[in-house]
C-alpha cells in the first residue's frame, strides 16, 4: 500500500487530537463548575419564590449569581474555538501562552508526580508582543511539555523559561533521589501507543511550521517559522 502524500499531516492531526484529549479534563471541569453553581442557584431561587413572603433582594442576588455563571459557561464554550487552527485570532503573548498551557496540564502532571515550574522572569510585561496563530502555539507548547513528560525517565519537574525574545526553553529535572538506587527511578509516561515521542513532536512542528530542538533533557521551542 502506498503512503499517502498527506501522511505527515494525518500524523500531526493525530498528535493534536491526543493533546486535546489530555487537556479535556480541565476544559470539562471549567465548564461543569458553572453548571453546578447554576443548578444550586436555581434551587435556592425556587425556594425563595415558593416562600410565604417573597424576598426581592434575595431573589435578585440569586438571579445575578445565575447570570454571572451563564456568562462564564458561555465564555468557556467560546474558548473551545481557540483550538481550531483555521480560526483567526488576535494572537497570544508568550507569558499568556505559558500560563494557559500550565493551567491546562498542571493537575494531570501533578497526578503523575511531575511538577510544572514557570521561571520567575516569564511574567507579563508592558507592550509584550502578541504572536499570531495562538491555537498552533498552544498545540506546540502542550506537545513539548507532553514530550518531556512521556520520554524523560524519572522526570520530577519541568521548568519553562524564556529564551531570547522569540523562544521558550523547557528543562526536565529529575525527581529527588532518582539516582539513589535501582528502585528509586520512576517513569512517567502515557501508554506507548499514545506517547508524544520525538517523531510525533517533530511531525507536529513540521505541520504547523515551528522549530523544536532537543538537547538532552532541554527542549527549545522557537516561535519563528522553521
Amino acid at each position: 500500500m502506498k503512503v499517502s502524500p498527506g501522511a505527515g499531516s494525518w500524523i500531526a492531526a493525530g498528535v493534536r487530537h491526543e493533546l486535546l484529549t489530555r487537556a479535556l479534563p480541565t476544559l470539562r471541569h471549567d465548564m461543569a463548575a458553572p453548571v453546578s453553581v447554576i443548578r444550586m442557584g436555581l434551587l435556592m431561587l425556587k425556594r425563595q419564590v415558593a416562600a410565604s413572603e417573597l424576598d426581592p433582594v434575595a431573589c435578585a442576588q440569586r438571579v445575578e449569581l445565575i447570570d454571572s455563571q451563564v456568562g462564564e459557561l458561555t465564555a468557556g464554550i467560546r474558548l473551545l474555538r481557540h483550538w481550531e487552527l483555521a480560526t483567526e485570532d488576535s494572537g497570544i503573548t508568550r507569558s499568556g501562552l505559558v500560563a494557559a498551557c500550565v493551567a491546562l496540564m498542571r493537575a494531570a502532571f501533578d497526578l503523575q508526580g511531575v511538577a510544572l515550574e514557570v521561571d520567575a522572569t516569564l511574567v507579563p510585561v508592558e507592550d509584550e508582543p502578541h504572536w499570531p496563530r495562538a491555537a498552533a502555539l498552544r498545540y506546540m507548547l502542550l506537545g513539548a511539555m507532553g514530550h518531556l513528560h512521556d520520554s524523560v525517565d524519572a522526570v520530577g519537574t519541568i521548568v519553562i523559561a524564556p529564551d531570547g525574545d522569540n523562544a521558550l526553553l523547557l528543562t526536565a529535572l529529575p525527581e529527588p533521589g532518582a539516582g539513589a538506587g535501582p528502585d528509586s527511578a520512576h517513569v512517567h509516561r502515557a501508554p506507548r501507543a499514545l506517547a508524544i515521542d520525538a517523531i510525533a513532536l517533530q511531525s507536529l512542528a513540521d505541520d504547523l511550521g515551528y522549530e523544536v530542538r532537543r538537547d538532552g533533557d532541554v527542549l527549545r521551542l522557537a516561535f519563528g517559522a522553521a
